[in-house]
């Protein structure tokens, strides 16, 4: 399918802007970047009730920041269902911050509590901290879920790129925790050990997140080549320690056709479907990597966004 028009505009744009590309920069100068951009395209952040920054304590002593969006006043009587949320950049760039608005959409949409992990980045923490800062978050909330008006029993995990990596496998490691989850909100995950499908070839350059650039993100993240073997990074083939996948949450899936990701979002979802696990697996057509930041500029990722909120609420709701 070809490009959405608006989408091809922001691809003439970017071109045309020519900025160095991440690969070129250091990780402080992408991080600036990233932060500086991410909102341009994004829709316009929604009130909420309340928003509040927490610390969160990891197993090595540190405290990262979750921000908890309300758009509602809480209340203890009634508990609200929450989804765990984890940004995107190649766990090098991005915040609670440059995911702002897409946070309090799900929230006001979707009617729950939002909780947004400011998991530790790379290179100055490499994996798997990400992967710890995650899981040590989704359990910090759910042993906390009272104290916060929010109903333990009614949780999803979610994320977009790397925080839908992040996600899926705290899919994986709530499962086996006894941590019971109702969806993993999954939205073009990154879940592959090498990067050699058909849409990385395709979609290897001009179409936002280059080959370049993904290569340049893992070399901040690991520490050596091997490491792409872990499942926690490559849920999909990752031939180290991977588990078995029955009984995990179910999973809805944003597949956009022009992300080098594409073929492996697909190959996932399969995955998860021949263990047994639910998925809804939507290809948003004529879509690139990041579409779901777009929506300020590009009206049918408000249809993508409503897609996502549905599958939420449905899980949540019920």
């Amino acid at each position: 399918m070809p490009l959405n028009p608006r989408i091809a505009q922001i691809l003439d744009m970017v071109a045309r802007a020519n900025r160095p590309p991440y690969h070129t920069l250091t990780a402080q100068q992408a991080r600036a970047a990233y932060a500086m951009s991410a909102q341009i395209l994004d829709i316009a952040p929604a009130p909420m009730h309340d928003v509040q920054d927490v610390d969160v304590p990891t197993r090595d002593g540190a405290a990262i920041r979750m921000r908890l969006y309300f758009p509602f006043e809480p209340s203890w009587a009634t508990p609200a269902p929450a989804l765990v949320f984890f940004h995107g950049g190649g766990f090098t760039v991005g915040s609670v911050e440059t995911h702002d608005a897409l946070c309090r959409k799900f929230a006001i949409d979707a009617g729950c509590v939002v909780a947004s992990v400011d998991y530790r980045l790379a290179p100055e923490y490499k994996f798997p901290v990400a992967v710890n800062d995650a899981f040590d978050a989704l359990q910090w909330l759910h042993a906390e879920a009272a104290t916060f008006g929010i109903d333990a029993s009614r949780m999803a995990v979610g994320g977009d790129s790397a925080g839908g990596t992040l996600a899926t496998v705290c899919a994986v490691l709530a499962r086996d925790a006894g941590l019971a989850l109702r969806l993993q909100l999954l939205i073009y995950p990154g879940v592959s050990a090498r990067q050699q499908s058909g849409s990385h070839t395709r979609y290897a350059q001009g179409f936002l997140l280059s080959g370049e650039t993904i290569q340049w993100f893992f070399a901040q993240y690991l520490d050596d080549d091997a490491q792409r073997d872990d499942w926690r990074f490559a849920p999909l083939d990752g031939t180290r320690g991977q588990p078995d996948y029955k009984g995990v949450a179910p999973a809805w899936i944003a597949a956009a056709d022009h992300d080098p990701l594409f073929d492996e979002d697909v190959a996932y979802a399969q995955k998860l479907k021949d263990a047994g696990v639910p998925v809804t697996l939507v290809r948003y057509e004529g879509m690139i990597h990041e579409f779901f930041k777009m929506g300020g500029f590009v009206p049918d990722v408000g249809h993508a966004h409503a897609e996502a909120v549905r599958a939420l609420r449905i899980a949540l709701q019920s």
